[in-house]
């Protein structure tokens, strides 16, 4: 089962999360990060806003308690994302430092493919298939940050934001087509309407946590009321 989330992983969506790595190793090179450094933010960060976070503050000179504080607050939205995945792994006699473990790889590719996947397969089989899913993308992930380190004179930087744009595209394309009921499609849709009024009302650093809240609230109700 590790060998086979490896296999699916490498079939796109760690090739997704990698060439959004790309840039963020061509960033850490233009300011002057060492070459090791860059490639162990992937694995030991993994999430790729906080690893931009992270050589940001760098980049400024801000306090290193400074630049932790915000690496883990932008890692904050991911914790809904645990929280929901982390049943789907959990067995019986399952000690606490392994659903730490587990809890470390979940990023937007994880979750959306372990949601996808997780649910038809035995319980016994889901922890060591989303270890290898997950293992698979930071080990090409990890690859392409020091891939786009060496390549950081070479690579245009409008090419480096558009390998930046591949996860949350991908990551609304899997919303889509993970759709299995009404209240999914719209949850998303509302989403989508929502965003612009958001970002008008509360700016754009808040604006995609309202949609998403109002828009699932809303959906979520529907479906309570149908039923």
């Amino acid at each position: 089962m590790f060998g086979r989330g490896a296999r699916d992983a490498v079939l796109l969506p760690a090739w997704v999360v990698g060439f959004a790595m790309l840039g963020i190793g061509s960033l850490a090179h233009e300011i002057g990060m060492p070459f090791w450094a860059t490639v162990m933010a992937t694995p030991l960060i993994w999430a790729g806003p906080a690893q931009f976070v992270l050589f940001g503050g760098l980049a400024t000179g801000a306090a290193l308690v400074s630049i932790a504080l915000a690496v883990s607050l932008t890692s904050m939205r991911l914790l809904p994302m645990g929280v929901s995945i982390l049943p789907l792994l959990r067995r019986r006699g399952q000690g606490f430092g392994l659903q730490l473990l587990l809890a470390h790889y979940v990023v937007v590719s994880t979750w959306i493919e372990s949601h996808r996947r997780l649910p038809a397969m035995p319980r016994r089989d889901r922890v060591p298939y989303f270890f290898g899913f997950a293992n698979a993308c930071i080990l090409v992930s990890t690859a392409l940050t020091g891939l786009g380190f060496g390549l950081s004179a070479s690579l245009p930087t409008f090419l480096a934001a558009g390998f930046l744009f591949l996860t949350p595209l991908f990551f609304a394309l899997s919303l889509v087509a993970g759709v299995r009921r009404m209240m999914d499609g719209v949850a998303i849709g509302l989403g989508v309407m929502l965003a612009p009024v958001m970002n008008h009302l509360v700016g754009p650093d808040l604006d995609l946590l309202f949609a998403g809240m109002i828009g699932g609230s809303i959906a979520y109700g529907l479906h309570r009321m149908r039923r």
